[in-house]
């Protein structure tokens, strides 16, 4: 049965390897326009992978204050910019503080990665003294606590750190929040940026970057790319929007949630078909129901033909028929804050009924038995679509979200 308290969408806000704001990653996603270049480092570089879906030309001191810019890490600029596009939206102001009624709940994987690095190579190869403000820079939680400083939201305060499933966990737990009457509003999102010399080459190590495109469920695929940015929603209780005037952008109907509980790094259909049912009976719809889901999709073998088989287990014949694409080629690889990025085009998908392409697919994989709808955009009607993260660890966060004329 769907729940009577029901959350809605009033504003969000992006920055990411598209741009800032929303409407750049949205269009960009739309349009397939890839947003994957040459990866640019602040020291050299002697990795084999060169390609990322990088933050590229964002000055911070355009965006925040000066005296907010010495506690924040490049995720926390983005991140902060981000919040200020989504509350802006929501018709919400800076002045107003949002009070003990408001929770701010943040993902990310690691946090503070540039701060880390760069204090690292300044304590242990130039032997220099660290910045005294590198541990308020570096912790995930400065996330989370900036914005609500930055808004005076008092409620909970938390970081959400689930690897590729943090965002989408910390979106979910903020709707439950609101649903729960815990609180009548909730900022929620993620921010992850990882393009550092030390991290690519970890991931790089891992053998599951491409060195050239990504190219989800097609075949010949080689690797995923990794991105940058982060992605910020208001969540509000409908009438409590309603109330003080707040249009709503669309419902957010469901959040499920599982674990593998079986292997660190290999991805088990079981665990991600159980969450995306999970994310199902809380919305209180049907597979018949769904019309569009976006993928996590990573563009490696092995996820691809996992979710492939965990779609097929919760959609059955039906699976042919839904559109299934993955965005990860346009803004890459997220991380931590994929939930987020993937959920904001989720949202464009269903707001506009047009179901965004997964791009650089060459031909099916018959191990991966989905519409993927490649390399053009597909109009269509969506009223209800669902969007997955899973990740390392086996933890795994679906969200569905429906039109909003039906909140």
């Amino acid at each position: 049965m769907a729940p009577s308290r029901r959350v809605v969408v009033t504003g969000m806000g992006a920055v990411s390897a598209a741009g800032i704001g929303a409407d750049a990653l949205w269009t960009a996603a739309r349009d397939g326009r890839s947003c994957v270049g040459e990866a640019v480092f602040n020291r050299p570089y002697r990795g084999r992978i060169k390609i990322a879906a990088q933050v590229q030309g964002f000055v911070a001191g355009a965006h925040l204050e000066p005296s907010v810019l010495p506690f924040c890490d490049p995720v926390t600029q983005y991140l902060l910019t981000a919040a200020d596009e989504a509350i802006a939206q929501a018709g919400l102001s800076r002045a107003e503080r949002l009070g003990p009624r408001t929770a701010t709940i943040i993902g990310t994987g690691i946090g503070g990665m540039h701060t880390i690095e760069d204090g690292l190579y300044l304590s242990l190869v130039e032997q220099g003294r660290p910045d005294p403000l590198t541990v308020p820079r570096l912790i995930p939680s400065s996330c989370p606590s900036n914005v609500s400083i930055r808004f005076g939201a008092q409620g909970p305060c938390f970081a959400v750190v689930s690897a590729c499933s943090s965002a989408t966990q910390a979106i979910g737990i903020g709707a439950h929040l609101v649903r729960s009457g815990l609180v009548d509003r909730a900022i929620v999102g993620g921010t992850e940026d990882c393009v550092t010399n030390s991290t690519m080459l970890a991931w790089e190590a891992l053998r599951v970057l491409t060195p050239d495109l990504c190219r989800p469920f097609s075949k010949g695929r080689n690797g995923m790319v990794l991105g940058a940015g982060s992605a910020v929603f208001i969540l509000e209780e409908a009438e409590f929007a309603r109330a003080r005037g707040a249009s709503a952008l669309v419902e957010l109907a469901g959040y499920g949630t599982s674990s593998d509980a079986k292997d660190q790094v290999r991805p088990d259909p079981e665990g991600a078909a159980a969450c995306m049912r999970n994310a199902l009976e809380d919305a209180g719809v049907s597979i018949e129901e769904i019309d569009y889901v976006n993928a996590h999709g990573t563009g490696t073998t092995v996820n691809d033909i996992s979710e492939s088989a965990a779609l097929a287990m919760v959609f059955g014949d039906r699976l042919a028929s839904v559109p299934v694409s993955s965005t990860k080629p346009i803004h890459g690889h997220g991380l931590g804050a994929a939930g987020a990025l993937e959920l904001l085009v989720t949202i464009g998908a269903v707001r506009e009924s047009i179901a965004p392409p997964t791009i650089n697919w060459r031909e099916a994989d018959v191990k991966c038995p989905v519409d993927a709808v490649p390399n053009e955009a597909r109009p269509m009607p969506i009223r209800v679509a669902l969007t997955n993260s899973f990740a390392f660890g086996g933890i795994n966060a679906s969200l569905v979200v429906r039109r909003a004329e039906a909140a």
